[in-house]
């Protein structure tokens, strides 16, 4: 049975994994027979207040909040051996940006945390695919942008100019689509990069995943 790795960095989209994605990812994984280890780092990050829609003064941690999508069963990052996964899978959230990188406060100089940084690298140069989905392809941009990559973070101009300056391909993609990027196992989706509903986001995830799933052993 394959088994892959799904990297959390929080619980919610504003200051960590967006729950809906990272479920309909675990649930298409589950009806596709793939076993998953979820993972995330053990390091604190920012909250926000979900209902003024700002960051707190409050800290907590990433791997114990991951732990509540995981319902507890996750690992640390630091304890995840690629060698034992055949790919992996990254679900959206802003949190991916605001917690693994300082894009947002240094978009010249892009940083994303080592530990992270050191994954993607690996799978990439094990040739072992790699699914990101909504601003997690950002990630990608920013650790692989010199790699030639392709991907799709929707329509988000803004977002799009930025990616691109780190030396990605992009391509605009509607919320139910994917973008694959076949030569490098890399498949991406947009999902909650559009204004859309959880209907229109779980085809986006299913088709990515299952595409995903055919890289895996390839």
């Amino acid at each position: 049975m394959k088994k892959v790795g799904v990297l959390l960095c929080g619980c919610g989209n504003m200051d960590g994994s967006e729950i809906q994605e990272t479920v309909v990812t675990l649930l298409t994984l589950d009806k596709l027979g793939i076993k998953y280890v979820c993972m995330a780092e053990n390091r604190e990050f920012e909250v926000s207040n979900y209902l003024e829609k700002k960051l707190t003064n409050e800290k907590r941690n990433m791997l114990k909040e991951g732990a509540r999508i995981a319902r507890g069963d996750i690992s640390n990052i630091k304890k995840v051996n690629v060698s034992d996964l055949d790919g992996l899978i990254i679900p959206g959230g802003v949190g991916n940006i605001r917690n693994l990188s300082n894009f947002f406060k240094d978009e010249e100089s892009v940083k994303v945390s080592p530990d992270v940084e050191k994954l993607i690298l690996s799978f990439f140069n094990e040739k072992k695919p790699i699914a990101a989905i909504c601003i997690s392809p950002l990630l990608l941009a920013m650790v692989l942008g010199n790699k030639n990559i392709e991907i799709t973070l929707g329509n988000s101009l803004n977002i799009i100019e930025k990616a691109e300056r780190l030396g990605i391909k992009h391509f605009i993609c509607k919320e139910t689509e994917i973008h694959i990027d076949k030569k490098n196992k890399i498949v991406t989706t947009p999902a909650y990069m559009y204004n859309t509903t959880i209907k229109n986001i779980a085809l986006g995830i299913e088709k990515c995943v299952t595409k995903f799933s055919e890289f895996l052993g390839s």
